[in-house]
């Protein structure tokens, strides 16, 4: 009976991971040690990179709508397989589509058997 479950779930995992249509890059802002100066600087360092994933944007109307123009948010998520770790903090350069935009999270992933969503902003600077 087991097995049948993890066959269910490896099954579900691969058709989740078939949708996934963008590649992301992932730096994190770390010191490194220049060799010829011996200065140490921050430098943006890729810890993962190519990795398949999907982006999803969701937008909504605000309650409360004027006369003069409507306020919507836009949720971002993220999409990508269940076993990859991504710091918070971290800056996420993903290609969908052709476009390609960097990204970031604060919060906490939803991880499932399938896959994991994390709920992005558009990167703007190094904290």
């Amino acid at each position: 009976m087991v097995d049948v479950v993890n066959k269910a779930f490896e099954a579900a995992r691969k058709a989740q991971e078939a949708a996934y249509s963008g590649k992301m890059t992932v730096y994190e802002h770390k010191k490194v040690k220049d060799e010829k100066t011996h200065l140490t600087a921050f430098n943006d360092v890729a810890v993962l990179k190519d990795i398949p994933c999907k982006l999803s944007f969701q937008s909504k109307q605000a309650a409360a709508d004027t006369a003069a123009a409507m306020a919507v948010s836009q949720t971002i998520k993220l999409f990508m397989a269940p076993d990859i770790n991504i710091n918070p903090g971290s800056k996420i350069t993903v290609t969908q589509n052709g476009v390609t935009k960097d990204y970031t999270y604060s919060g906490v992933p939803a991880v499932y058997v399938t896959h994991q969503e994390i709920v992005l902003e558009l990167f703007e600077r190094w904290a």
